[in-house]
């Protein structure tokens, strides 16, 4: 029977890390960059550090500029590690944060829903061989879904830090869910209320029951007419197909609402400020989960609009890298929503880390729409007496069904 890794083997590493110049100027005084990495800085850039009498030994530079090439040569010479980014591709090899959805629409204005950020990704994504890349490009995504794991570690632990993994909740569900449908709205009322209770709100990332449950979190601030006047005006492009103007009233919304948390800088340009100084970063690093909180999504399903309103997104390349990551992460419970193929997928994904106690405890499993889990899909038929067999004891009772959003919120929040 298969059990758990040993903890060493899913604790983040130890390496410490350099990502931003602020620090690295820091380090630099001390004479001393042995045994560190550098990721994603812009070391061309005035004032250009002097390297020439500085320890590299066994220290890494990963996507940084320099002001020559014979720079990183003479760091090779002197026992240092050199992975220079990759020129002419559309996306930073080596990001030192996190997506925002600024950054994703970045380009809508001007081109429309062709000239954003995150489409031309996905037209050079699908132009250089998509899932099965060549070798150069293989490289280039494999560094950037690196650069997003390590960014993704540094923005959500602070939040850990201070309530817990108990207090992350994914939420799960159709991606062709209408705007403006009673579940879209229930995902967006369940969003709400998990956000309020301090609760971080994280989605695949893409529309439907996804983008509902992370608009809930971003409009938790908020009074609750705004987010019936949210959903009403989203309801006028419900269909995700209709690109430019799904886009166009999202960022109308957001628009009206007003930005509930400032972006990176630079945060226009994603390949710009992945190499700007990051240091601001630090401030109000919990406010973005507080506000729209995360979304993973992938450029796999890249035909599928940007959801524009979580706090922070943690986009890859790999679907199946950020699919383990969604449920890594949600140690305090996921919600089901009505879906298909890939939602049940997900359903029995998350059971296995469950039943073998992968990632430690789990929080409970909420199924909303009870008809729909138990005679359309009756996944619960399957998923209790698979639970209740775990070898850490019968987990049966974490499974729920209900047909309100707010029963359950207080099935997850625990009240």
């Amino acid at each position: 029977m298969p059990t758990p890794p040993p903890a060493d083997i899913i604790e983040p590493h130890t390496r410490t890390e350099i990502e931003t110049r602020a620090d690295f100027d820091r380090q630099l005084a001390t004479g001393s960059l042995a045994g560190l990495t550098v990721q994603g800085l812009r070391l061309d850039l005035d004032p250009v550090p002097d390297l020439t009498g500085v320890d590299v030994t066994d220290a890494l530079f990963v996507g940084c500029r320099f002001a020559t090439r014979e720079v990183g040569a003479d760091l090779v010479r002197r026992r240092a590690d050199v992975v220079p980014p990759f020129s002419e591709l559309p996306y930073p090899t080596q990001p030192t944060h996190l997506y925002t959805p600024e950054e994703l629409a970045a380009g809508f204005a001007e081109g429309g829903f062709a000239g954003m950020y995150d489409t031309r990704v996905y037209a050079h994504f699908r132009a250089h061989g998509g899932a099965l890349p060549e070798v150069r490009e293989a490289l280039g995504q494999r560094l950037h879904d690196h650069g997003v794991d390590n960014a993704l570690g540094d923005a959500t632990r602070a939040w850990l830090a201070t309530h817990g993994p108990q207090s992350v909740v994914g939420v799960m569900g159709g991606h062709a869910v209408p705007r403006g449908s009673a579940p879209y709205r229930m995902a967006a009322v369940l969003g709400r209320e998990l956000a309020r209770a301090d609760r971080l709100v994280v989605t695949g990332g893409g529309p439907g029951v996804m983008e509902a449950a992370n608009l809930g979190a971003y409009l938790a601030l908020r009074p609750d007419e705004a987010l019936s006047e949210a959903i009403d005006l989203l309801g006028t492009a419900p269909d995700f197909t209709d690109h430019d103007r799904y886009t166009a009233v999202a960022l109308r919304v957001r628009e009206r609402c007003g930005p509930t948390v400032a972006p990176p800088p630079n945060g226009t340009d994603p390949a710009a400020a992945s190499r700007a100084d990051s240091a601001s970063l630090a401030v109000g690093e919990l406010d973005w989960a507080r506000c729209g909180g995360l979304a993973i999504p992938t450029w796999l399903y890249g035909h599928e609009p940007a959801n524009l309103f979580a706090g922070r997104i943690a986009k890859y390349f790999s679907n199946a890298i950020r699919e383990d990551t969604i449920l890594r992460l949600a140690r305090g419970g996921i919600v089901f929503a009505p879906g298909r193929a890939g939602t049940v997928q997900e359903v029995f994904q998350a059971a296995t880390k469950t039943y073998y106690g992968t990632d430690g405890a789990s929080g409970a499993y909420v199924f909303l729409d009870r008809a729909y889990w138990t005679r359309e899909l009756p996944v619960e038929t399957l998923l209790r007496p698979l639970l209740a067999a775990s070898p850490f004891g019968d987990l049966s009772g974490t499974v729920h069904l209900t047909d309100d959003a707010y029963e359950a919120a207080r099935l997850l929040i625990g009240v």
